[in-house]
């Protein structure tokens, strides 16, 4: 199907340039300040002849901050993810992640060796006389399994073996591990309760945690989803596997969205249906209905093409910084690989540009997997978009972009060549990660400055 949308002026999203200092600014503040409450309860001078103690009362402290800085990366603030993009935030989450779940694991062995020596007993029945006889300490060890889970299917070769809808729901498991450990922080953390600034700051730190969820993860995609009311308008096959979902609702020019962005999706038909999917819109909003195209790579996106008209859909979001917000010159340069096209191909339609401002590389394996053929010429026609097709197989050589045919010549010089004045174009990628990476590296070869090469990689 061939469209042609007039794109009216609709709520865009605003991303204010100060916004993600101000996040990142907060952050290193609340981890100077956790330090700062350990240094005045003594820490430093019990390093002498309580190390083990006192070392484990700063591990603990600084893993439960960076674990309430977890948990609020993950609940979609919409000015920290639409400063960040969630590339950077789910790079932000695992390092932030990781990094707490080693200082719990050190904030244990330490605690435990510390009030052992104290003691004078054993490590392993000082251990379980902890669990057993603190207050919360019960609660905080269940917890600390429901982290382990998490970090253990966060691990990259965990991932690949586990459908997304699956990690998904296990990676939930963080906000149980976290509520669950507050109680023992509250009665037997003498770093929470030591003075009135450090209570404030835990209860204040926990409670933000806690609204930013409850708001943001839940209250405000029910708001949404009440008022647009979106449902299934048509199905229509796009090629291959890939398949395009038309859905209208009520009020969709008050809904803040923009083109390159994504939805998580569930949509109310047949088993399975609670599992979200996130799915970009491959046409430019236009304040009546909205596209999604995927791709049958598994249950979630395979449901698509059987999929009613009149079937209600749910969603999450907008997410994703790949839009025009993030655009600093007049031309562009977008790469797409696959399916990767969705998210450009909406681009293309609400991004102003003059004739021969554009150019679009549209990678697929053969001409017939080329996505939105049709649509791409009629947009070329009209719009003086410049299109090349990588067709075939990559070199296996070395990582790349290109096609197996251009493996003499190096990627960044064949960019150089097919647009003369790369260096001055705003550089959009989506793709595959390590294509996407292939693209990366070759844009910054070329002279294209970062902060004019934005990226949207399908990883998880």
């Amino acid at each position: 199907m061939s469209a042609t949308l007039v794109v009216p002026r609709l709520a865009r999203p605003a991303t204010r340039a100060w916004w993600r200092d101000a996040a990142g600014l907060t952050a290193w503040l609340s981890v100077l300040f956790v330090v700062a409450l350990w240094v005045s309860g003594r820490g430093l001078q019990d390093l002498g002849a309580g190390f083990f103690t006192s070392a484990g009362r700063l591990t603990g402290l600084l893993s439960a901050d960076l674990l309430l800085l977890q948990v609020l990366l993950m609940a979609r603030i919409p000015w920290v993810e639409r400063s960040y993009g969630q590339d950077e935030l789910a790079r932000r989450h695992r390092l932030a992640g990781f990094t707490s779940i080693t200082l719990l694991a050190a904030h244990l062995v330490l605690i435990t060796l510390g009030y052992a020596a104290a003691d004078r007993s054993g490590v392993v029945a000082e251990a379980w006389a902890l669990i057993t006889t603190y207050p919360g300490m019960l609660l905080a060890a269940a917890g600390t399994a429901a982290l382990g889970v998490v970090a253990v299917t966060s691990v990259r070769a965990a991932r690949r073996r586990l459908r997304y809808e699956s990690w998904h729901l296990l990676h939930l498991y963080a906000y149980l591990g976290t509520g669950l450990a507050l109680p023992h922080q509250l009665w037997t953390g003498a770093d929470f309760t030591a003075s009135p600034a450090a209570t404030a700051f835990w209860w204040t730190a926990y409670a933000s945690a806690a609204g930013a969820v409850l708001v943001f993860r839940v209250g405000l995609p029910v708001w949404r989803n009440a008022r647009h009311r979106l449902v299934v308008e048509q199905v229509v096959p796009e090629g291959r596997g890939v398949v395009s979902v038309y859905l209208r609702g009520r009020a969709l020019d008050r809904l803040p969205v923009a083109a390159g962005q994504f939805f998580v999706w569930r949509f109310a038909a047949g088993p399975g249906w609670t599992r979200g999917k996130p799915f970009s819109l491959s046409a430019a909003p236009d304040g009546h209905r909205l596209r999604i195209t995927a791709k049958d790579l598994g249950a979630g996106s395979r449901r698509l093409a059987t999929l009613r008209p009149g079937t209600p859909a749910l969603f999450e979001g907008p997410y994703g910084r790949l839009t025009g917000a993030v655009r600093s010159g007049q031309k562009i340069a977008l790469f797409a690989s696959g399916i990767g096209i969705t998210p450009l191909r909406a681009l293309l339609d609400e991004l102003p540009y003059r004739p021969g401002e554009a150019v679009l590389f549209q990678r697929a394996g053969r001409a017939a997997d080329l996505l939105f053929r049709r649509e791409l010429e009629d947009l070329a026609a009209r719009r003086g978009i410049r299109i090349h097709h990588l067709l075939g197989r990559r070199s296996r050589d070395r990582a790349s972009w290109l096609p197996a045919g251009y493996a003499p010549v190096p990627d960044e010089q064949v960019l150089r060549h097919l647009v003369p004045d790369i260096a001055g174009h705003d550089v959009y990628v989506c793709g595959p990660d390590a294509w996407t990476g292939a693209v990366l590296d070759s844009a910054r070869r070329a002279g294209v400055p970062a902060d004019r090469v934005h990226a949207e990689r399908f990883a998880w």
